[in-house]
């Protein structure tokens, strides 16, 4: 409705804009006027040479110049022009066209070219279409260039840390959570998801420096399942079975899933995210039944 409306308003401005010309009447002649102010300026000429105000041969050169235009003047008094009923029926006629050609000719082409019937497209869903469009590439080179121009954003580190272990690129989720850890201060999560992207990034071997991480990180905060279950496998790949069941049996209880990753596909680099997920999952499951046979043990009747 809008828009009609503002095609209406631009098709009205446009035919008063051939009309006004064509509605104003005739102009009068000023030719008498100019005969008039020529003859003073003839007269004003004679009064300065005669007061020596100008040399003889420059009043005649005026002289002669004013002349010439008051011959033309006088000569425009009587133009040669069309009748005037022919000129005003001219006018009517253009008017006409002007009126009837104009809005029709338009509507015409833009029924031709354009699409009346196409909906309205508000801005909001256009929008909303755009960002759904973009792929997760795009969105991450866009996260990236931000990076870049403001490396001292720690909550673009920590967004971005986690979505480059999803896909695999370990290095960069390194280099993210030092930069996040740097920016955002020392917590115990932090120094955990520092400690498991190395962790990822060396296939799921816990490196000595990985392992500091981790222990700093249970120095922050003793209850940290994710630095502790890291730790129980360092010592499990250093030989100590026995200290890495007892480190999974004391992980306090934790909800599943809390070490998440997202392989695309079985041979992909997250395959050691995953192997590390199914350890958490099977140290959980070791120390439910060892609670389990502990509370069935205590709930038998003494012989």
């Amino acid at each position: 409705m809008t828009l009609w409306f503002a095609v209406a308003l631009m098709t009205v401005a446009a035919i008063f804009a051939v009309l006004w010309p064509l509605a104003r009447p005739a102009g009068r002649f000023r030719s008498g006027s100019d005969v008039e102010v020529y003859r003073d300026q003839l007269d004003e000429i004679e009064r300065d040479r005669a007061a020596g105000l100008i040399a003889d041969k420059e009043a005649a050169a005026a002289q002669v110049e004013v002349s010439r235009r008051l011959i033309a003047a006088a000569d425009a008094q009587t133009p040669a022009g069309v009748p005037a009923a022919s000129a005003a029926w001219r006018r009517r006629m253009v008017a006409i066209a002007a009126l009837v050609a104009l809005p029709f000719g338009v509507g015409g082409f833009y029924l031709a070219l354009g699409s009346p019937t196409l909906p309205d497209q508000p801005l909001a869903p256009r929008l909303a279409a755009a960002r759904g469009t973009q792929s997760v590439d795009g969105l991450i080179a866009q996260v990236e260039t931000h990076l870049e121009r403001n490396p001292d954003d720690g909550r673009g580190w920590e967004v971005i840390a986690p979505i480059y272990a999803r896909l695999g690129r370990f290095e960069d989720a390194v280099k993210a959570r030092r930069n996040a850890l740097r920016l955002n201060g020392e917590t115990a999560e932090r120094e955990a998801a520092l400690g498991e992207a190395m962790v990822f990034a060396a296939n799921g071997v816990v490196t000595t420096e990985a392992k500091a991480t981790f222990e700093k990180a249970v120095a922050l905060d003793a209850g940290e399942v994710q630095a502790r279950y890291f730790l129980g496998l360092a010592a499990e790949q250093d030989g100590n079975r026995a200290q890495a069941a007892a480190t999974w049996r004391a992980l306090p209880l934790m909800r599943a899933g809390s070490i998440s990753c997202a392989a695309r596909s079985p041979g992909s680099r997250a395959a050691p995210c995953l192997a590390v997920r199914a350890g958490v999952e099977a140290a959980v499951q070791v120390r439910d039944r060892a609670a389990g046979q502990a509370r069935n043990r205590s709930r038998r009747p003494p012989i």
